[in-house]
């Protein structure tokens, strides 16, 4: 490790995402270097001066810096205490190589709501089998990414497109098991991924990757009510492992698999009358108390 340097990377399963680094520097400089990529940057803490075709830049963490592939840059801390900074390395299926021009003059985006889309998507990212998501989140900074560098960030386009929205409904419910990436879904249904998940949220209030987990989270209640143990169910269901499934099941329900199991058994009756048959005689009651209730016709 560099001295003064902590550092994280890994490379998601998500398209188009060359790798995720996570860093806090304190006294080191990156000398003058490329990267085949796009570099995605944006600081939670410090300030970071780097020189980008000659021209200085600061990242601030207000700030969004998109650098471009093949551009020699530097990289420094501006504050004693050094910066903490996370990059995503986007390939050109994102952004194209042609606008490498454009973000070579304005690398520094002063936009609070896609700095705070890029922190979403790094925490999606944190999270093994939320690729859905982090698909969903991406094409949605790749648009703005691409307004910035052409000068025209629209407001997001009003869709309405019920038929479209009923389509990936399907696909997802057949689906939901193995699941399905954004991509693949838009060369399916013929539709642009942005496109594509405006027009589900608009007709169904959620989004594409929330419908698939709503679907995981009840096939995995009843596999569960059927004695499956929580780690065979979470895989069963769709689950990336039992910890993603267990933070999706109780986020919706409010209790864990093993909880929901456990209680997933007719309760005994403990009251002085039976609903279907009247009051219970004294000398029954420690009996009856260990059956369970019959139903009322």
């Amino acid at each position: 490790m560099v001295a003064g340097a902590e550092i994280v990377a890994w490379r998601p399963a998500v398209a188009g995402v060359r790798e995720v680094l996570h860093a806090h520097m304190t006294d080191h400089a990156y000398p003058m270097h490329t990267h085949a990529a796009w570099t995605l940057l944006i600081v939670d803490d410090g300030m970071v001066r780097y020189d980008l075709d000659r021209h200085e830049h600061g990242a601030l963490r207000s700030t969004v810096s998109l650098l471009p592939p093949h551009v020699p840059h530097n990289g420094s801390a501006a504050t004693p205490t050094g910066f903490r900074k996370r990059v995503l390395y986007l390939d050109s299926s994102h952004v194209a190589d042609e606008l490498i021009g454009p973000a070579v003059d304005h690398p520094v985006l002063a936009d609070l709501a896609l700095s705070r889309r890029v922190h979403r998507l790094h925490t999606s990212l944190l999270r093994p089998g939320e690729e859905l998501e982090a698909e969903s989140r991406l094409a949605f900074i790749a648009e703005r990414l691409r307004g910035h560098l052409v000068g025209r960030v629209d407001a997001p386009p009003a869709v309405r497109d019920p038929g479209l929205a009923r389509r990936l409904r399907d696909l997802l419910d057949d689906r939901f098991v193995e699941g399905v990436t954004l991509a693949e879904a838009a060369r399916l249904l013929y539709a642009h991924p942005t496109h594509l998940v405006r027009a589900f949220g608009r007709e169904f209030g959620i989004g594409p990757h929330q419908y698939l987990t709503g679907r995981r989270v009840d096939l995995a209640r009843g596999l569960l009510l059927d004695g499956m143990p929580p780690h065979t169910v979470a895989v069963t269901a769709g689950f990336y492992d039992q910890s993603h499934l267990n933070r999706h099941f109780k986020r919706v329900l409010g209790t864990s698999p093993g909880r929901f199991a456990r209680g997933g058994r007719l309760p005994v009756v403990t009251g002085e009358e039976d609903e279907a048959t009247g009051p219970v005689p004294i000398h029954d009651r420690r009996d009856r108390r260990s059956r369970r209730t019959p139903i009322a016709p």
